[in-house]
């Protein structure tokens, strides 16, 4: 049976995905291309629900996989799935839905849908969930990046967010179980892996016992074959003190942090939820650029908060370049049925939430233009990924320690994919968010 997978949304997503990609090819399935040219017997797609367009999406990939295949089985998936899989049942092509806490009964789920043909559903309760569900990536990635999923769930309920009750509460995975995974992908080439999950920053809370990241972090110090540990997307509360010190021997710790901010205005964090004031989060920075050389901050924004007042944007606008962010991420905000922002006055017109995220992204973009100027002549780091070929010429491409990406002219050499080299950093490299470099002897 040939299986197609798409996945929809996070991170933590696509790593669920290629879980489940390896599991089914353990089961015997043949994996082929989410394509029209290679029709499959069954479609699977792991859905995401963050805003209504992340649903619309996930519907639209679904009838796009019937028509690829009017008679393969279709799976939805995830995050769309988990409040909506009777009405997902009945109006859309789908023969199978499973929840977000429920992947792992995919296989079964074929079979029994091989055994009798019906319709079904397996969603689990969420809010009742309390254990992790494992899913694991084996040794058979063959890039030099893998990420592993710590963690699943989230407490915060901000204003704007649905995930809470897609996902449920914070569920922490064993540290025993990380490090495991992290042996094996380190024996199949990895060099780096990622730390994933839907709130990271609450790993531990669940056990009870003070346990937090760290002890991911400096665990992850011992596995042999890892060169370096990256964190995606923390929340600004993690960063104290207390926290540093437990991870300041930490060497393959990246210097570089993706804090979640979503606003430079008071009051629309608190409109928010967040739990955090401009100040406390410029804090967080500033204790960052303390303990690290030189790190590379990066930041996610809303930007069109119901509300959000010209003056509010432009606090927005200012706190950016006060911290003077690397790099920023910016999303307009969309109305998510389900959660409170959606019920809030003075919901803002798409065109001015178009006109204040082109503002923003420009001010970004001029903050990234600084920062990579800034590395020209600089020695650095980088795990080579892949050979590339663009119409400038054939490149060897890599990351720095703080995400800094680095094309290097390929030439003759015995570089390969995996290796890590050091590189000296000569200039930008085009319009995107690249330098390029020379291997450096």
């Amino acid at each position: 049976m040939k299986v197609a997978l798409h996945n929809l949304g996070c991170k933590t997503n696509s790593y669920e995905t290629e879980a489940m990609e390896q599991a089914l090819k353990e089961a015997g399935y043949e994996i082929t291309s989410f394509d029209q040219q290679t029709p499959a017997d069954i479609y699977i797609i792991n859905t995401c629900s963050v805003t209504n367009i992340a649903d619309r999406k996930s519907r639209q990939m679904l009838h796009k996989a019937k028509k690829m295949n009017p008679n393969a089985i279709v799976v939805a998936m995830g995050c769309f799935v988990q409040g909506n899989a009777q009405k997902i049942l009945d109006n859309e092509p789908v023969d199978i839905c499973i929840g977000s806490n429920d992947k792992h009964k995919l296989i079964q789920a074929l079979e029994k849908y091989y055994g009798d043909g019906k319709k079904s559903s397996y969603v689990s309760d969420i809010s009742k969930e309390a254990e992790f569900e494992e899913l694991k990536i084996n040794g058979s990635v063959t890039h030099t990046r893998a990420h592993i999923k710590i963690e699943d769930g989230c407490n915060r309920f901000c204003t704007y967010c649905i995930i809470p009750y897609a996902r449920g509460r914070v569920r922490s995975r064993s540290l025993e179980n990380i490090l495991e995974e992290a042996k094996i992908l380190a024996d199949s080439g990895v060099k780096e892996v990622v730390l994933t999950g839907i709130n990271m920053s609450s790993y531990g809370s669940d056990f009870n016992d003070g346990t937090d990241i760290s002890v991911i972090i400096n665990g992850l110090e011992d596995v042999e074959g890892i060169e370096r540990v990256r964190l995606s997307s923390v929340e600004p509360q993690l960063i104290t003190v207390d926290f540093l010190e437990k991870i300041k021997g930490a060497k393959k710790l990246c210097e570089h942090f993706h804090l979640s901010m979503q606003s430079g205005s008071d009051g629309v964090l608190a409109r928010m939820n967040r739990g955090y004031t401009t100040e406390e989060f410029y804090e967080k920075c500033v204790l960052l650029r303390k303990y690290y050389n030189d790190p590379s901050l990066t930041t996610d924004i809303i930007t069109g908060f119901p509300g959000e007042t010209k003056k509010e944007f432009e606090e927005t606008l200012e706190f950016i370049k006060r911290v003077g962010f690397f790099d920023i991420h910016v999303f307009q905000f969309s109305l998510r049925e389900g959660t409170p922002a959606a019920k809030m006055e003075d919901q803002l017109s798409s065109g001015e939430k178009r006109v204040r995220s082109a503002l923003l992204i420009g001010a970004g973009e001029e903050m990234t233009r600084c920062a990579l100027k800034s590395f020209a002549g600089r020695q650095a780091d980088i795990i080579v990924e892949e050979r590339t070929v663009l119409k400038e010429g054939e490149f060897f491409t890599g990351h720095t320690r703080d995400y800094v990406k680095v094309m290097v002219p390929a030439a003759d050499t015995a570089i390969t994919p995996g290796d890590l080299c050091r590189v000296k950093i000569s200039e930008p490299f085009g319009s995107g968010r690249a330098v390029k470099g020379i291997f450096f002897e």
